[in-house]
């Protein structure tokens, strides 16, 4: 029955999805930044499809569909890590318009194209061989007034060769096999340490007290592997984390931030209800310390650099965004965004595997920190390292 499972094909994950919004290879850094305020989702999509610029309306229903294919993704992360550079610091207004290509890596199979009959299993092959980014066509039912549709949803950015596409997520998958756990049994009720998921050597973790900008590096990092970093204090007890999809709730100016404070004062900074006053007039201070002046315009500008409503008051919520009451009480808002407070998520080494597969959807993250009972990091569990097992659990069956 797992097998049979698996074998079902990955359209039935999309239903529902959203079209992917998207900028072409040829935009900058600032027109993904406007497109990130314009539209108040957390990505957007990055497709090659030049070839569009010189083809009329006609000419695009008949286009191949293989002919445009997305590249990478963009978020405000990418961004604020691209400006968090000494020299685009310095210089932010120059930096915004540098080509988008210069924020994703385009090293082959992070982001694939797979076609919706496409089998379960095939996808989480391809996750565990490296893919991040899967790129799904979703059925549009057009053909009778496609072009009629296309005109229309062209300002929109959503349509690619009469063919609109979404993302699917690790999370999608996870959530997929948890409805249907218990083909699966015994392995879901073992604890995580018995099956060989806890992760201890990929840790990326910083101290307290050390500069925000040492993290930077595992901020990229964690962004590209879906995790997040973790914040210990001196005996290596996780004190809480710096999460991209946190930090992803941020203006640019959050890269001012990153610069000038330390690992602490940023998880504070980026928390739910926004920044406290004391942390923006420190940022403000140490900025002129560093005579970093047009950083210190970007954070007083109330529009920011690129044009549109602040990224504050123009983002909302979406799928993959929700309220979290942390252990405090008090929920998590930021302005007219939803975001996570940085309180990291955590399990221990004898927690079962389908305990662990709820704690992460339930908080919206594709990881868990493992602690010891003192609260010392022990490791990381992630939604790739429980595909792993049950693409293990399919091979034993077969």
């Amino acid at each position: 029955m797992a097998v049979s499972l698996l074998a079902r094909e990955v359209s039935d994950l999309c239903l529902g999805k959203p079209a992917l919004r998207s900028l072409s290879i040829s935009a900058t850094v600032g027109d993904a930044l406007s497109a990130l305020k314009r539209v108040g989702e957390n990505y957007v999509s990055v497709w090659n499809c030049d070839h569009h610029r010189h083809l009329s309306v006609a000419d695009m229903i008949d286009a191949r569909s293989d002919e445009c294919r997305c590249v990478g993704k963009v978020c405000m992360v990418d961004i604020i890590c691209f400006l968090c550079k000494d020299e685009n610091l310095s210089n932010p207004g120059t930096a915004l318009q540098a080509p988008v290509s210069i924020l994703f890596t385009r090293a082959p199979g992070l982001v694939r194209h797979l076609e919706p009959n496409a089998s379960l299993m095939e996808t989480i092959d391809l996750i565990l061989e490296g893919a991040q980014n899967l790129v799904i066509p979703l059925e549009m039912g057009i053909r009778n007034s496609r072009k009629k549709l296309l005109q229309k949803t062209l300002s929109n950015s959503t349509l690619h060769d009469n063919r609109q596409y979404c993302w699917l997520t690790q999370g999608d998958i996870i959530r997929y096999l948890l409805n249907s756990i218990g083909l699966f049994c015994p392995t879901p009720i073992n604890p995580i340490n018995s099956l060989n998921i806890i992760d201890s050597h990929n840790i990326l973790a910083v101290h307290y007290d050390d500069p925000a900008s040492l993290a930077l590096p595992f901020i990229a990092r964690s962004l590209e592997m879906q995790t997040s970093v973790a914040i210990v204090d001196t005996e290596g007890k996780l004190i809480g984390e710096i999460s991209p999809f946190t930090l992803n709730s941020c203006d640019e100016d959050g890269a001012a931030a990153i610069a000038t404070l330390s690992a602490g004062e940023l998880m504070a900074y980026i928390d739910c209800g926004g920044p406290p006053e004391d942390l923006i007039q420190l940022v403000k201070e140490r900025l002129q310390e560093r005579n970093l002046e047009q950083a210190l315009e970007l954070m007083e500008e109330d529009s920011g650099i690129s044009s549109g409503a602040s990224f504050s008051s123009s983002y909302s919520s979406s799928s993959d965004e929700e309220f979290r009451v942390g252990r405090s009480g008090r929920s998590a808002g930021y302005s007219a965004r939803v975001v996570r407070r940085s309180e990291a998520i955590v399990c221990y080494p004898w927690s079962s595997l389908v305990a662990v597969m709820i704690q992460a959807l339930a908080h919206r993250v594709s990881y868990v920190w493992v602690v010891q009972v003192d609260g010392t990091l022990a490791g990381i569990v992630t939604f790739s390292g429980m595909m792993k097992v049950f693409r293990e659990r399919l091979r034993t069956v077969a």
